[in-house]
């Protein structure tokens, strides 16, 4: 089929923020007089969500304290940490503009708070590629459940099958594979334990501009 549309991951895809989302996890541990972890540590816990984030961190410190208790804390944290020092991967403003030209829509879908989505994307001056945005707030569900791409394919007016899914995790794949949107993963960012040559995906890129040579 021909793509008609492309849908992003934000974090690990587009953008490198685990830097600044790791110091929102270590504030927020401050707070509790815990000890700081490594942002190589976070960066293996991004991308099913803030609530999973923080579970995973609070279960890595051994502590007996509820979700509740501590996520007002971390997402003020979050939003102060949001700006910080996030940077975009090599070739995402070229490749971007190249689809761009193409008249091809775009879209985000990432798990990242939907409050917390425009701000980042207009300080990195990607904010006008973007026709719609569904964080991990937007709708009951969020990935790996398919009910968000399926749901911004809607808002594009394309078919699933249509739009082309770029991610970079377990969590994209699942959802894009479940959904029915072909997938395209990128090797440079918060893979985790995801077996890249294995995974069920057009193709699997080193550099984000390589994904022009596999629109359809």
């Amino acid at each position: 089929m021909v793509t008609s549309a492309v849908v992003f991951d934000l974090d690990g895809t587009l953008v490198d923020s685990a830097g600044d989302i790791a110091e929102a996890v270590n504030r927020t541990l401050d707070d509790l007089s815990l000890p700081r972890v490594s942002e190589a540590t976070v960066r293996s816990w991004i991308g099913e969500g803030v609530r999973k984030l923080v579970t995973t961190a609070l279960r890595d410190a051994g502590v007996d304290r509820t979700l509740d208790e501590v996520m007002p804390s971390f997402m003020r944290h979050y939003h102060e940490c949001l700006l910080r020092s996030p940077q975009l991967y090599d070739g995402v403003l070229e490749t971007l503009e190249a689809l761009q030209a193409q008249r091809l829509p775009m879209a985000i879908c990432t798990n990242k708070p939907s409050a917390l989505v425009p701000p980042l994307l207009e300080h990195l001056a990607i904010d006008r590629f973007f026709a719609h945005i569904i964080g991990g707030d937007s709708l009951p569900q969020r990935k790996p459940a398919p009910e968000p791409l399926q749901h911004v394919a809607a808002l594009l007016g394309q078919p699933v099958q249509g739009c082309l899914m770029v991610g970079d995790s377990a969590t994209d794949l699942h959802a894009a594979n479940t959904a029915g949107m072909p997938i395209v993963l990128v090797r440079y960012g918060y893979t985790r334990d995801l077996d890249l040559d294995a995974a069920d995906a057009v193709a699997v890129i080193d550099t984000l501009p390589e994904l022009l040579g596999h629109i359809a």
